[in-house]
């Protein structure tokens, strides 16, 4: 499937900024199924400067710095991206997550894919024991990895509730964990944690999930949105194929495995590391945020 994507971020401020650093970080990743066949960042006011780097876990950040007085800055990006990932395994098969546990802690590797990375504690994401405890209900003695993981995401769709209303960017794990509500950053968040405190590598991928419009009507733009998602290590690479050392995404806001219909924009320890876009900006006065994203398949219309 080939997708082409806009992600359309505008600040407006109450009082005018006249200096501003960014990090902006929109270009899909590539691998994992994934391959960028196009990719652009438009922004306005134009920067003064710019620089781009690779940061540790493969995310490519572009840098900026505009130093005009303005009081909107937008940036918007585009890409296409082509997504073709092999079939979901049995959610049983798999080496056993106690087997995943001590592999994890014994291979000779530090590279940006190592699961060593993703098996602590990290500022997002703290390891809290009644995480841990809820966690531990999806993985009996000799359960697969992949099995008790595919069984949590299960458990965090049924146990917990949508509301964007309910937590905010800000809201710490436990809080959100207490609330059994959020968003699907909390959501994300949760199960790596549970994960990490049995010992189990946990990345959070942020991305983007195509929706389907009804049967009949056109995508509309700007409908769409970001997303998140979990990435679990369940031992190097037993299914077969090739893939990413044996990385597998789960979705626990939708209750699935990803395939096709995610495209990934970043991977880190928690969503400190991917946030899209952060910065400074020289401004005593308050700011709105308004975001659009388009994910539109090859084969829909939109308008």
């Amino acid at each position: 499937m080939i997708y082409s994507l806009r992600h359309l971020t505008t600040y407006r401020y109450a009082r005018t900024v006249r200096y501003a650093r960014c990090n902006l970080r929109l270009r899909p990743r590539e691998g994992d199924g994934q391959h960028v066949l196009a990719s652009s960042i438009t922004v306005t006011p134009i920067p003064k400067g710019r620089g781009t780097r690779e940061e540790y876990f493969g995310l490519q950040t572009l840098t900026l710095t505009i130093d005009q007085p303005h009081k909107v800055f937008s940036v918007e990006a585009t890409s296409r991206v082509s997504v073709e990932r092999p079939p979901l395994p049995d959610p049983e098969s798999g080496p056993s997550w106690e087997a995943v546990r001590e592999a994890a802690l014994s291979l000779p590797t530090l590279g940006a894919e190592s699961p060593a990375h993703f098996l602590f504690p990290s500022r997002r994401v703290p390891l809290a024991a009644e995480v841990t405890d809820y966690a531990r209900e999806s993985f009996p003695p000799g359960r697969s990895a992949y099995g008790g993981a595919f069984d949590l995401m299960n458990r965090i769709r049924a146990d917990f509730r949508f509301d964007a209303k309910a937590t905010t960017v800000s809201t710490p794990l436990v809080k959100a964990f207490a609330l059994k509500a959020g968003v699907c950053q909390d959501f994300s968040h949760v199960m790596i944690a549970g994960l990490r405190g049995l010992g189990l590598p946990a990345a959070y991928v942020s991305g983007y999930l195509r929706t389907r419009p009804p049967p009949g009507r056109p995508r509309l733009r700007g409908a769409d949105a970001s997303h998140a998602w979990v990435s679990v290590w369940c031992g190097r690479d037993w299914h077969g194929d090739g893939g990413d050392a044996g990385w597998f995404g789960l979705d626990p806001t939708n209750a699935c495995g990803v395939r096709d219909d995610h495209i990934e924009l970043a991977r880190g320890r928690d969503y400190g590391d991917v946030t899209p876009i952060d910065g400074i900006v020289s401004s005593p006065g308050g700011q709105k945020l308004k975001v659009e994203v388009d994910v539109v398949p090859d084969d829909e219309e939109m308008v």
